[in-house]
């Protein structure tokens, strides 16, 4: 785990009247080992598998803590629950998910960003941040065969 991550989760848990605990850093440390999207219950288990200790209930409580200090995004419902990813230190990215195969393609485009900011300057709104997933098949996945 980097110590910007540890740092900046402990300033947030700190102004909330929160202790960072050995199960909160063992969660934290997990999160920022895994490159990819993840869900709670693999993170529990992966939790487990290193003999650290951590209940599911922290599990689930700590990753909500975390998108609240911005450094997790939830990035997909797929199948009834939610995965994961960290986003800090990262380039911003959005999604193309699979309905069928549940597969989750990154993308960026320059132009959805800067038509994201233009829309947000003519609203008069100040933007934190985004997410964007477009959902549907990828043609080896499409039942019809449309392109």
């Amino acid at each position: 785990m980097k110590q910007m991550e540890e740092k900046i989760f402990r300033e947030f848990l700190e102004k909330k009247g929160c202790k960072f605990t050995k199960e909160r850093a063992a969660i934290l440390s997990e999160v920022f080992s895994n490159h990819g999207h993840f869900d709670p219950e693999d993170l529990f288990f992966k939790i487990r598998e290193k003999e650290a200790k951590a209940s599911r209930a922290s599990v689930y409580r700590t990753l909500q803590l975390l998108l609240e200090c911005g450094l997790v995004e939830q990035v997909e419902r797929v199948d009834k629950h939610a995965h994961y990813e960290h986003t800090f230190g990262h380039k911003h990215h959005d999604h193309l998910i699979c309905l069928r195969c549940g597969r989750v393609m990154q993308i960026y485009s320059e132009k959805l960003e800067q038509l994201q900011k233009n829309l947000c300057k003519k609203e008069k709104f100040r933007c934190l941040t985004h997410t964007l997933e477009i959902k549907g098949y990828f043609e080896k996945c499409s039942s019809n065969g449309i392109k």
